[in-house]
């Protein structure tokens, strides 16, 4: 099996601890993604998000600037890591997407998700009038 990466960055006109929320706080992550979340700050404990489309287990936090989380694809060995960073800007965020190993039979499905479900839904809900 071959494995991708992919990497991305996007501005968002929000304040870095909201845009930290809605990746950790499951209520916020419910209000821009429409489903309930299993998320936490903890680091090895596991989440599940889009009623488990998404699950895995969370490595590292730092407030308001990085999250680290190990997502599941099925069997894999390969550890698939995705690395999210925030950086403050004048009136908005930078955000730094990495995510790594991902299957190659899954990569167009995992971009997408990131550019419209979950990445863009959240600039989507900050930037909505």
């Amino acid at each position: 099996m071959s494995f991708k990466d992919y990497k991305t960055r996007l501005k968002i006109k929000a304040e870095a601890e909201d845009i930290y929320a809605a990746l950790t706080n499951p209520f916020t992550i419910e209000l821009w993604s429409g489903y309930p979340a299993v998320m936490s700050t903890e680091p090895g404990s596991e989440f599940s998000l889009w009623e488990g489309d998404i699950a895995g287990k969370n490595i590292e936090f730092e407030t308001n600037k990085k999250v680290v989380q190990q997502w599941y694809f099925g069997e894999q060995e390969e550890p698939s890591i995705v690395t999210i960073k925030i950086f403050e800007q004048k009136n908005l965020c930078q955000v730094e997407l990495v995510h790594t190993n991902i299957p190659e039979d899954d990569f167009d499905d995992i971009c997408e998700g990131w550019n419209d479900y979950y990445l863009g839904a959240i600039k989507e809900f900050f930037e909505e009038d």
